[in-house]
This record gives structure tokens, C-alpha cells and sequence, in this order.
């Protein structure tokens, strides 16, 4: 099967998600809007997981060794984003966040398959890069959530000040309870951010074979690193909530954007290159 085809299979799944969801989630009905997936939702979100996780492999293994760039690297963060979604589900209402997450996994699905990965990466057998690799895709996954949960919450915010509630915002757990789950994936993804920064300071030879050196990609991930740091440190010290942590959250995800994503993509789509 040619690659963008198989790219548009689970394209397509969570499109057709999508449409699903803002029709029964979103648009105004006279029943309340449904809470959390059903059964049948749980297993054709799981399905395009699969599919996508099909495609995405193809990709990043496509004969020897791991290829990997500014496509696949977005396909992977949101394939790990929806899939931490997908089970998050089974404890936390995210009731709302489906209409976000389903579109921009249909969008980032088909990147690979219009910018196939021209980087090899040599490294890919060391155990220190597979465990830097995955710790730093799941904080980038992480986060990716824990920003579209953000912008629900401006969202509803902002509904809810001018009273214009719909269905679905007022069938949204308590903006409290939203604040908690947004702090709860910061914290997780904080900490995984942590671990990739000291893994990339510690390993650097052996990850990417020379000593450690301050590029532009890890002045940009430190730079997230202190803005959700000082998020953190600012909500247990002085209780920030809000507009305020939702601006800090935003910045720090951007930042956290331009540290590879951003440089890869000025690198492989602007400037045609491989490194």
C-alpha cells in the first residue's frame, strides 16, 4: 500500500471521530450531550490508534535502522497523546477534549506521508537513546494534552463570565476539577521533561556521539523547563489559576515546540536538509 494511503486510514477514522463528537458533543440537542466514550467509541478510538500506530511504524522503520524527522515526530506525539487519552478516559471525565484531540490527530497522521523522515538515526540501538527517546516523546505527548485541555478550559472560561453556557460547557466537570486533571498532566510531564534533559546532558556522547553542547534545541527546551517549572512553583506557592496558568501553560508548551519540532522543520521543509 502506497504511504499516504495508509496514512489516510486512520486519517480518515479520526475525522470521522471528529464529525461524531461535535455532533453529539458539541452542537446543541435537546438531551444532555453524552458523558465520557461509550463502548463502541472506546473501540473505533482504539482502532485508529492501531491504524496509526501501523502507519507510524512503517515510517520510522522502513528497512534498516530508525528514520526520524519533523512529520513522524508530530505523528508520534500525537499518536502517544491520544492514546494516553484513550485510557486517561477510563478514570478522569475529558468530556469536551475529544472535538480537539480527534482533528489534530487526523491532520499530524498525514505528515510523515508528505515529509517522510530523511534523518537516520545511527544511535537508535543504545538503550540510553531508546530511554531518552521515549521519555522525551511521552513529555511532548504530555503536554500536547495537558495544552488542548487549556485552551477547553479558556474556552469555557470565557463562556461561562459572559453566560453563554451551551449544553455541552455546562455538562463539563467543574472548572476546579478541570484545573486539577490540567496540573495533574503538567506534573507528570514536568517530570518526564526533567529526565530528558538530564539523560540528553549526561549521555550526550553516547547519544549523540560528542559532549554535551548548548544548542539552540536545548536552550529552547530549557527554557520550557523553567516556564512550567515556575508554573508549578507558582501554583503551590501562591495558588495561580486561571487565565494565568493557562498563558504560562501555552508559552511553555510553544517553547517546547521550537526546541526540535520547530528547528526540524525550519531544517527539513524550509531549508531542505537532512541535519
Amino acid at each position: 500500500m502506497p504511504s499516504i494511503l495508509l496514512h489516510l486510514v486512520p486519517a480518515s477514522m479520526y475525522a470521522a471521530l471528529g464529525v461524531h463528537f461535535w455532533r453529539t458533543r458539541w452542537q446543541p440537542s435537546g438531551t444532555a450531550p453524552r458523558r465520557g466514550l461509550s463502548t463502541w467509541e472506546r473501540g473505533a478510538l482504539l482502532t485508529a490508534l492501531l491504524a496509526h500506530g501501523v502507519a507510524l511504524h512503517g515510517e520510522l522503520f522502513p528497512g534498516g535502522g530508525m528514520h526520524f524527522g519533523f512529520g513522524t515526530a508530530l505523528s508520534l506525539m500525537v499518536w502517544l497523546a491520544v492514546l494516553f487519552y484513550w485510557i486517561e478516559d477510563f478514570f478522569s471525565r475529558l468530556d469536551g477534549l475529544q472535538t480537539f484531540v480527534m482533528p489534530a490527530a487526523a491532520i499530524c497522521v498525514l505528515l510523515p506521508g508528505f515529509f517522510p523522515p530523511p534523518m537516520l538515526l545511527d544511535k537508535a540501538g543504545s538503550p540510553a537513546f531508546r530511554a531518552h527517546f521515549i521519555v522525551a516523546m511521552l513529555a511532548y505527548s504530555l503536554f500536547t494534552l495537558a495544552t488542548l485541555h487549556a485552551l477547553l478550559m479558556a474556552i469555557a472560561e470565557k463562556r461561562l463570565h459572559h453566560a453563554r453556557l451551551s449544553t455541552i460547557f455546562a455538562s463539563l466537570p467543574p472548572l476546579l476539577t478541570m484545573e486539577h486533571l490540567l496540573f495533574r498532566l503538567i506534573r507528570i510531564a514536568f517530570v518526564l521533561l526533567t529526565l530528558t534533559l538530564i539523560s540528553g546532558v549526561v549521555f550526550s556522547e553516547t547519544l549523540f556521539g560528542k559532549a554535551f553542547q548548548l544548542d539552540h534545541k536545548t536552550v529552547f527546551a530549557v527554557i520550557s523547563w523553567l516556564l512550567f517549572g515556575a508554573l508549578l512553583l507558582g501554583r503551590r506557592l501562591w495558588g495561580w489559576r486561571g487565565k494565568l496558568a493557562q498563558r504560562w501553560t501555552l508559552a511553555g508548551f510553544i517553547t517546547l515546540m521550537l526546541a526540535y519540532v520547530g528547528s526540524r522543520f525550519v531544517v527539513e521543509v524550509l531549508l531542505h536538509r537532512a541535519a
